[in-house]
């Protein structure tokens, strides 16, 4: 092979090398609101669930509360897409039966009580489309408050007064709300 026949050869494989390295994927980094996940049983060894929620983690950084959710506007429950709550029984939100399966989990925020909304609508990513047509149930739950504040958005899980309470908390807000079988 001629040495001029080469030197072409030579540099497409180099252009091709160093254009492979720059169009490699990019990972973004860590999210400002990370995912996470609660569930009940709260046992990680607990392979059978009764509920499960997967929410993003806001975090207050010295911003008040009432301007992140404000009150009597529906809020996603946390940030960027709107909570995705699997029930993997029938369970009853008030008087209301949910049949087991996957929606999404609202609230209206409020001084004295939230409202807590359960949507047949999945894969919504906040609540800009939101749609009250599709409610599958509604609570009003009270609110109270705690010493302890809570930086990032919280949602956890326990079992009292016959129901399984999903506890959600963020500076000193606390709101407890029940599913009964």
């Amino acid at each position: 092979m001629k040495k001029s026949s080469i030197l072409p050869l030579l540099a497409l494989a180099i252009i091709m090398l160093i254009s492979s390295n720059l169009s490699a994927q990019k990972f973004k980094g860590l999210d400002k609101s990370p995912m996470d996940a609660a569930a009940y049983p709260t046992s990680y060894k607990e392979a059978n669930k009764a509920i499960k929620i997967i929410y993003s983690r806001p975090q207050l950084k010295g911003r008040d509360l009432s301007t992140l959710a404000p009150n009597g506007k529906v809020w996603r429950t946390g940030a960027n897409e709107a909570p995705e709550l699997t029930l993997y029984e029938d369970m009853n939100l008030g008087n209301t039966l949910i049949e087991a399966g996957t929606y999404t989990f609202y609230v209206i925020p409020g001084d004295k009580e939230w409202i807590a909304i359960i949507s047949k609508d999945i894969n919504a990513w906040g609540a800009y489309t939101y749609n009250e047509a599709n409610d599958v149930a509604r609570l009003s739950v009270p609110v109270s408050s705690s010493k302890e504040s809570l930086e990032a958005f919280s949602i956890v899980f326990d079992e009292g007064n016959n129901a399984i309470n999903m506890h959600l908390g963020w500076g000193t807000i606390r709101v407890t709300v029940p599913f009964t079988k």
